[in-house]
């Protein structure tokens, strides 16, 4: 660990000196004389007198630099047989006019406007538009519920409301404006405008006065220039997964969040300018905030936007044609994904055919990556699988192999080390030094982070900081080894007591994926009155395995690997686990239902569908 050793230990002895350096790599208007303003901790703010603009590093420098005819966006839509090139050019041509809309409508520096759009190439345009302004988004998934979409615009109170007529999803249109207007109705906040994207799909009835055109009010407007902003000057809001009656918005600065994935984009995805990368999210999930939009775009690479799945648009070769077409170099999706294209394709058949000599990683994230499903991927690709962890909170990753700084030996089911920035440490319940335990991060935070929650930095403090004083609560349980790889087990919440005995739900999850039949497989703790919690599994099955026997297999497999103590006291096979949209499952509510709970379906959940079907097998 020679240059990652170096970097990281730079980075926590002299972070000004290391965070410094890293700034060279944009432009500024005013650059930074103070890199870390540590005087009203635990508040911090990076590069504070610092002055940029997000949109001219991430578009119009690369124009400027006579790159403007690259590629900026793949659109990939194969849900509606559609694929558009926009080059750096055409996107900052896109922006400025959109800025100039926004503009138009009254929007200024410091306003907020909310972007309820489908994985188009708008929603970049909007985005970026706003940070143009000096403006702040905060882009709400496509298709959340009406009260879901009322509770964020009461928080953000924005001036203007960007919308679709529908979303497209694999077998259904959704119409977005009747979910919109629900949502207005809820509201206390009314935006002054709301501009309306029709899509052929399903066009939708504007309301004069209100709804603003898009393709109208572009092809009118006048473009805008970049603005200054402040670097602590807040670039988005995002609220967290799973948020109802009291918003958490996550804040995200200029400055710190532009240095923190310009300097990722280097050292740990090793993707370059003119370099291709794909992530398989949705904007509406922080991972398309950085590396969709902006982390891409500040590296000056091409950034594959992908409206689709990765099985059932067509099949589950579909990730195989979209990154063998569009020559990938690093590809970056959930190993939900990954666990879904197995099961439909367990022998990885489909990759026949498709020309994959441009790809050379594969990312992982946003769930724990099992080792069986890396071992997969990795003798089905033959390049490295790159697990690493994050979160909304973080905005970028807070361990990974730094594959372009020093790529480390992979360990499977590790995220492998810290990096710079980020003061990993391993405590017990009482904050002290555990072998494993809740996992917390030293403060300062890196650039990047949040630095706080929109409109609240009381329950910033109450929720991230209070637990352990001086450290930001990660919420995730696991362990440090020897030679300082991390281990994420899951949830600090997905721990269970069994008799006294604390047991990672992760660690039997692991056990069960190593079972030939199995495709991916949840674990939760129910109640007991004699053991206080007991171990309880669903498994969903690859294609074309058999259940015979799976059940006593099962719970033999985890006795050999556990012990006795974490016997399971039922396996259900199951067609399918439910999931939140950015491909978490939804252990939480699957607990409260085994326990008897009357839980409510989930603003984030995937398919509804897919929960009520487990209804009854979990409360039985």
């Amino acid at each position: 660990m020679g240059a990652y050793a170096d970097a990281y230990r730079t980075s926590l002895t002299d972070p000004s000196a290391f965070w410094k350096a890293a700034a060279h790599d944009l432009e500024w208007y005013r650059r930074p004389a103070t890199v870390l303003d540590d005087s009203a901790a635990p508040f911090y703010r990076w590069f504070p007198d610092g002055v940029l603009n997000t949109c001219f590093n991430a578009v119009d420098r690369h124009v400027r630099a006579g790159r403007g005819d690259q590629a900026a966006i793949e659109y990939d839509s194969p849900v509606t047989d559609t694929r558009r090139t926009l080059t750096y050019r055409e996107l900052q041509d896109q922006v400025a006019r959109f800025a100039g809309v926004l503009r138009h409508l009254g929007v200024d520096r410091g306003d907020r406007v909310v972007i309820y759009l489908p994985m188009v190439p708008e929603a970049v345009v909007a985005m970026l538009a706003c940070a143009r302004l000096g403006a702040v988004h905060s882009v709400v998934f496509g298709g959340f519920a009406p009260r879901e979409l009322a509770a964020r615009i009461d928080h953000a109170r924005p001036k203007v409301l960007v919308t679709a007529s529908c979303g497209i999803e694999v077998k259904r249109v959704i119409e977005y404006l009747p979910i919109v207007e629900q949502a207005l109705g809820l509201a206390t906040h009314t935006p002054a405008s709301v501009v309306l994207l029709q899509r052929p799909q399903a066009r939708a009835t504007a309301r004069p006065g209100r709804d603003v055109d898009w393709h109208a009010a572009l092809s009118e407007a006048e473009p805008v220039d970049c603005v200054p902003v402040a670097a602590t000057d807040p670039l988005y809001i995002l609220y967290t997964s799973g948020t109802t009656a009291r918003p958490k918005g996550v804040v995200r600065d200029n400055g710190g969040h532009a240095v923190a994935l310009r300097w990722s984009m280097r050292h740990v995805y090793d993707t370059h300018q003119g370099e291709t990368m794909w992530t398989a999210s949705d904007i509406g999930w922080v991972v398309g905030h950085s590396y969709i939009v902006y982390g891409p775009l500040l590296a000056g690479c091409t950034s594959v936007l992908y409206e689709g799945k990765p099985v059932g648009t067509p099949d589950a070769g579909a990730f195989w044609r979209v990154a063998a077409e569009h020559r990938v170099k690093t590809m970056f999706t959930a190993p939900t994904a990954f666990r879904a294209i197995r099961r439909a394709d367990p022998a990885g058949a489909l990759l026949d055919g498709y020309d994959l000599s441009e790809l050379r990683y594969l990312f992982l994230a946003g769930e724990r990556l099992d080792p069986d499903t890396y071992a997969w991927a990795r003798e089905r690709l033959g390049i490295p699988v790159v697990d690493h962890w994050w979160q909304t909170e973080t905005g970028w990753p807070v361990a990974a192999n730094p594959m372009g700084l020093e790529p480390l030996e992979p360990r499977p089911g590790s995220a492998t080390v810290p990096m710079p920035g980020y003061d990993v440490r391993v405590v017990d319940d009482d904050g002290r030094p555990a072998r494993e335990g809740q996992i917390v991060i030293k403060l300062p935070l890196p650039p990047g982070t949040l630095p706080t929650l929109w409109q609240d930095d009381e329950r910033y403090v109450a929720s991230y900081l209070t637990t352990h004083p001086g450290h930001y609560l990660t919420g995730d349980g696991g362990y440090v080894d020897d030679d300082g790889y991390l281990f994420v087990m899951g949830r600090t919440d997905d721990v269970i007591n069994v008799a006294g005995h604390r047991l990672s739900t992760g660690a039997i999850e692991q056990v069960l994926a190593a079972h030939a039949a199995v495709a991916e497989c949840a674990v939760i703790g129910v109640a007991d009155q004699l053991k206080g919690q007991v171990p309880r599994a669903l498994v969903v099955l690859k294609a074309g395995a058999a259940a015979d026997d799976l059940d006593a297999e099962l719970k033999a497999l985890v006795r050999e690997r556990i012990g006795g103590i974490a016997a399971l006291s039922r396996v259900d096979v199951v067609a399918a686990l439910p999931k939140t949209r950015s491909g978490k499952v939804l252990r939480k509510t699957m607990r409260g239902l085994a326990d008897g709970a009357d839980e409510p379906v989930p603003a984030t959940i995937e398919d509804p569908a897919v929960l009520d079907a487990l209804r009854e097998i979990l409360r039985a």
